[in-house]
């Protein structure tokens, strides 16, 4: 309140009860959450708040483990505060919600990087013994590890940071390899050659959730195999059918082609030679050979005609395995959606390849090794590569040219734009490869059921948060094919497999594997050696009878364990299994959610959570995907220093977390604003509360209507409220809160009763009574702010209450549900729209100046509410009842000391009846 420039004489100030804290407006976020997160860390926080909820109902939340490599970005601080949200949350419910945080530290992402400093050194990998390169990935992981749960703290994450789990501890490794030795010992595994995803630039097989996909151009080439053997069509013998691909790479490992068996195919001439095609593909096949026209006079193909029909492969002149005639097979795949409507099959290099020529007895011959080149004893090609190089599959490449020079390339242009698989970590192209590999069976029965059965069973059973993430997941488990464990790699751990020599039987003996378990405790990966091997076969085995397996792994499988070694061990006893919780991002459909319930399925028989919560991904402030050369990427380190953590987290919970969401400049400025209004509520609070206690209080059935009013929107907000957490619907629990304070609190209960705390008696009732509710509310809304403000929260309540315990310690507010009364809700709802439309009438008249304040309004009503101070609720001079709508201004004079227009003041500066009672004593 300030004085206008016709103030009286006589000053008041003094008289007035103002509001008095030390708690400052200016927040100064990035200076004070350090300090009041040391005074935590070094209070040991978390292990007091573990105490104090001991022997609670538990919520257990399992963190899904990043990696180990890099700083924090906008991503994981999202999900980190989600988390904390979720944890602070039902902990506030009063549960017992510990918090393990988590790393994933083996795999691909910490062997590459640790390869690329051995490349700067141009040191190569392959000379280091396998021991001290996994040392240094260890390190490697380690120091990110370190560094990464600095920047996390500083979040104010409240969790288990001085004892993480990590993926590469020991007992942790050892898990591992128990959880893997349940599954060959209930026969769920298995080692067979099938295409996988093989990266020819990290020399491994990938997991599906390894590999991104980019637009490319490739080039795409149509190579005529000339038919040799037509029993069922003789005159096709001459004649040559057609192929179309865009990885000509894959020519050279071609065993067979495929027709299909509904598509309509015909035989032209063109330039003397005869060629086989589908009909509906004849304009764009003509296209790409540069033909307009052609000969038809061999007419359609007659059904069957390609039955039994055999092919030779255009390089047949260099003998050895070009030499064989290519068999023609019906292929149920085989479409006119591109090409010719003929496909060549390679079985080492195509799913659909591979199982339909094992269904006619062809077998892979593995020609392309793991770098990407030929074997070098393959007749064509041998020892060149690799075969993802653009230029080695050009039309003036290598193949292009042969195959031109052997009459059997018709057309090749470098100009095909289509989708293709990435690494996501090298960024390279990858290709399907048969090798030999170990696989855990979607559909064999065990224990009366499938893995495919018991996984789609268990989602069934899953609440998932949003709900399309439970036919995300079905989808991607009923479709998928059997899982490929196995790694070609160094850093992960090992499968701990003895596989009879001559056979791909592995040694299945409980004594065996409980020493390698044993041995993988004691030392970790490293355990796994050939110089223990003879001693975990133990007396009854010999060493030269057996192979050791030497892959490693998929880094999938590691953390679909971490359920077991996390929440099983008994390392951390205040955890349980299952997890209520599973959180992480959409994108871990395809990862951590479905290996995990996999792998829970397959030794526990149903999933290792309760539910499963989805987030989207950050995008910049035009809804752009974040990137280091576009220069739009947030980083959540630097905002924290310049703004502080607690307006990152109050992003992270206003925005639709759920779907893909925004974060720019013009944003974090809205929520500053957000921000900064809530603060002044805690503010204006403990202002107006200054010097209250126990003593003043006043009992709810004597308060005045406003009042009890107020604790029945309370009341009504703290349902809602639990609803919202229930729901992990933090965005609208956000939402509630801040329309509370600012609609309901600063713009109308304040804003009223303001007049009352600066002016009435101190012991006044109604005064009394307001204090009274304004206490409930800070207590209240201290503890709602406190899972998302967490350092603002602990400053606004120990400037309260400084000798008092942390605010974090406290369970929910207790909300009497009796406050809640519809009929006076009704009834100040209707007020309340009647203040709205008074102010509409009265800010013309202030807008024009004609009028200061709405203190100098007598407004007309055409309502009766004669039980209430129409006057006070509206700030006006007077309210006449039952007369239309409308506003003048008073002749009424201004007290003095509460500046209110009265006809008691007998002149401007004088005091009205209330203010002389008060001033007098």
């Amino acid at each position: 309140m300030t004085e206008p420039a016709d103030s009286p004489k006589q000053d008041y100030r003094d008289s007035v009860f103002l509001p008095k804290t030390d708690f400052p407006m200016k927040a100064g976020l990035p200076q004070k959450e350090p300090g009041i997160l040391a005074r935590w860390q070094a209070a040991d926080f978390y292990a007091e708040l573990r105490n104090r909820r001991r022997g609670r109902e538990k919520f257990i939340l399992h963190d899904g483990p990043p990696y180990a490599n890099g700083d924090m970005h906008i991503g994981h601080a999202l999900n980190h505060i989600l988390k904390d949200m979720v944890v602070r949350t039902q902990t506030l419910l009063g549960k017992d919600a510990p918090y393990v945080p988590g790393w994933d530290c083996h795999g691909l992402p910490i062997e590459w990087k640790v390869e690329e400093q051995y490349r700067k050194k141009k040191l190569n990998k392959d000379e280091v013994p396998a021991v001290e390169f996994r040392a240094e990935c260890r390190a490697y992981a380690q120091n990110w590890v370190d560094t990464q749960r600095e920047q996390l703290k500083r979040l104010g994450i409240n969790a288990d940071w001085d004892n993480p789990y990590l993926t590469m501890d020991f007992q942790a490794e050892a898990t591992i390899v128990a959880e893997l030795l349940k599954f060959a010992e209930s026969g769920q595994l298995y080692r067979g050659a099938k295409p996988v995803m093989w990266s020819p630039v990290e020399k491994t097989a990938l997991a599906e959730a390894e590999v991104e996909y980019e637009d490319i151009v490739s080039t795409q080439i149509d190579v005529a195999f000339e038919i040799v053997e037509a029993p069922n069509e003789p005159s096709l013998v001459g004649a040559f059918a057609v192929i179309w691909t865009t990885t000509p790479w894959t020519i050279p490992v071609n065993q067979a082609l495929a027709y299909g068996p509904e598509v309509d195919y015909v035989v032209s001439e063109v330039a003397g030679r005869r060629y086989i095609y589908a009909l509906d593909l004849e304009a764009a096949f003509l296209s790409r050979l540069g033909v307009e026209s052609v000969d038809r006079g061999y007419g359609p193909l007659k059904t069957g005609g390609l039955v039994d029909a055999f092919v030779r492969h255009p390089m047949h002149h260099l003998g050895g395995f070009f030499a064989k005639p290519r068999p023609m097979l019906a292929g149920g795949f085989v479409t006119t959606d591109s090409g010719t409507g003929l496909v060549h099959m390679s079985p080492d290099h195509g799913e659909d390849d591979f199982d339909l020529c094992k269904a006619n007895g062809i077998d892979p011959v593995f020609a392309v090794e793991g770098d990407g080149k030929y074997r070098a004893d393959w007749l064509w090609l041998g020892g060149e590569g690799s075969v993802i190089n653009p230029k080695f599959n050009a039309p003036d490449g290598p193949i292009c040219t042969a195959l031109r020079e052997s009459g059997g390339l018709l057309a090749a242009s470098a100009d095909y734009k289509h989708s293709y698989p990435h690494s996501w970590r090298s960024k390279a192209k990858v290709i399907y490869r048969c090798t030999p590999q170990w696989f855990v069976p979607m559909d064999k029965a065990t224990v009366g059921a499938t893995l495919r059965e018991k996984a789609v069973a268990a989602i069934s059973d899953t609440r998932f948060i949003p709900e399309k993430g439970r036919n995300r997941l079905s989808s991607m488990v009923e479709g998928r094919p059997d899982w490929v464990l196995s790694r070609q790699r160094a850093w992960g751990v090992p499968i701990t497999l003895f596989v009879k020599k001559g056979t791909n039987q592995y040694l299945d003996d409980a004594a065996v594997n409980a020493r390698i378990i044993a041995g993988v405790r004691a030392q970790g990966v490293d355990g796994w050696s050939e110089e223990r091997a003879q001693e975990y076969l133990g007396p009854d085995y010999a060493l030269a009878d057996y192979e050791r397996v030497t892959d490693i792994l998929d880094v999938w499988f590691d953390s679909g364990c971490t359920h077991a070694f996390v929440l099983e061990s008994g390392r951390w006893p205040d955890l349980q299994w299952p997890a209520d919780l599973y959180l992480e991002g959409s994108d871990q459909h395809r990862g951590w959610f479905q290996s995990s319930l996999l792998q829970s399925c397959g030794t526990r028989g149903r999933a290792p959570y309760n539910a499963v919560l989805t987030h989207g991904f950050t995008m910049d402030q035009k809804g752009m995907k974040m990137s280091k050369s576009l220069g739009n990427t947030i980083n959540p380190l630097d905002l924290m220093r310049d703004s502080g953590a607690d307006i990152l987290r109050l992003w992270a919970l206003t925005v639709d977390f759920t779907e893909d969401h925004r974060i720019g400049k013009e944003i974090l400025q809205g929520v500053s604003d957000q921000y900064r209004k809530l603060r002044n509520t805690f503010r204006y609070l403990l202002g107006a509360l200054d010097g209250f206690s126990d003593a003043e209080k006043v009992a709810v059935a004597d308060m005045p209507e406003l009042e009890r009013y107020m604790l029945h929107l309370l009341a009504d907000m703290d349902v809602k409220l639990r609803e919202a957490v229930d729901d992990f619907d933090f965005n609208n629990y956000v939402r509630l809160l801040t329309d509370f304070a600012n609609e309901d609190l600063s713009a109308f209960f304040f804003d009223i009763r303001k007049d009352s705390l600066y002016c009435d008696a101190a012991t006044d009732p109604k005064r009394m009574a307001y204090r009274t509710v304004l206490d409930t509310l800070f207590h209240a809304l201290v503890r709602y702010a406190a899972p998302m403000l967490v350092f603002t929260s602990e400053e606004v309540w120990q400037t309260r209450f400084p000798d008092a315990v942390s605010v974090h310690f406290s369970d929910w507010p207790k909300v009497d549900a009796g406050w809640i009364d519809t009929k006076l809700a009704e009834n100040w709802g209707r007020i309340r729209g009647a203040r709205m439309l008074a102010n509409e009438l009265i800010e013309p008249m202030r807008r024009n100046k004609e009028i200061g304040s709405s203190l100098e309004v007598e407004y007309s009503y055409p309502g009766d509410a004669r039980e209430i101070d129409l006057a006070e609720i509206f700030i006006v001079s007077a309210v006449h009842l039952g007369r239309e709508e409308g506003a003048v201004k008073t002749a009424n004079h201004k007290c003095g000391r509460c500046w209110r227009h009265l006809p008691e003041v007998v002149d401007d500066g004088a005091l009205c009846g209330r203010c002389a009672d008060v001033v007098g004593g």
